[in-house]
């Protein structure tokens, strides 16, 4: 149900997180080693970073392995902050451009690894799409990165089906929620790393337990349990 990517950290190419590592997101497009639900993720993809503070994105509805301009420029754009993911779609669900991660509100990038029935959130703020990721990013935007906890928590209450692994950045503060789904990290002498599963066999990597918050900044890492967690 897609894989997505974060870092901050000290600039770094965008190619150098998505394209270049050994199990890195282009790889699970077509082959992930962690996925619990589908078998690739070849419905769009979604990169994006910070340039002086101002979010920037690159999405399609395409698969990114066949994209040789993104290939060809990806080495190129460096940032401190990035967030990157592949799509599965939903059934049911339209494959276009605006429904691939990251989604935005000019302050945050934002993606959704997961499922989520639209009918129980509440038609709070514009979605970029229709689909159940955009949907959830607009209610999301609307209450608040800083009370991304609780509003996991009450959706994840409301449909017990749900799969809310949130991964969104602002350029200095990178924020996640494992619920349901996959996430690990990597910390390095230069920043922090976190994807729905690792992009190397680097031993360094450690997974995140389920239905936590983990909140990122300088450096710094705190893990929260989240309101209905065992």
């Amino acid at each position: 149900m897609c894989r997505h990517i974060g870092w901050l950290g000290a600039p770094r190419s965008v190619a150098a997180l998505v394209l270049d590592p050994s199990q890195g997101l282009l790889v699970q497009s077509y082959a992930p080693r962690r996925q619990k639900h589908g078998l690739m993720n070849a419905d769009g993809w979604g990169a994006g970073f910070f340039d002086d503070g101002v979010p920037r994105r690159w999405r399609s509805d395409k698969p990114l392995w066949g994209d040789a301009s993104f290939a060809s420029v990806a080495a190129a754009l460096r940032s401190g902050c990035v967030v990157a993911a592949v799509r599965s779609a939903t059934i049911g669900m339209p494959i276009e451009p605006s429904a691939s991660a990251p989604f935005t509100d000019g302050q945050w990038l934002l993606s959704h690894n997961g499922i989520v029935n639209r009918a129980v959130l509440p038609l709070t703020g514009v979605a970029e799409s229709t689909v159940d990721s955009a949907v959830l990013a607009a209610l999301i935007f609307s209450r608040g990165l800083d009370a991304l906890g609780s509003t996991i928590a009450e959706v994840g209450a409301l449909d017990a089906n749900a799969r809310l692994n949130i991964l969104a950045a602002n350029g200095s503060r990178m924020l996640a929620t494992t619920w349901g789904d996959t996430l690990s990290m990597l910390r390095l002498p230069d920043g922090v790393v976190l994807a729905s599963e690792p992009y190397d066999d680097d031993p360094g990597w450690t997974d995140i337990p389920d239905r936590h918050l983990v909140d990122v900044s300088d450096s710094r890492v705190e893990l929260t349990p989240l309101k209905g967690s065992v």
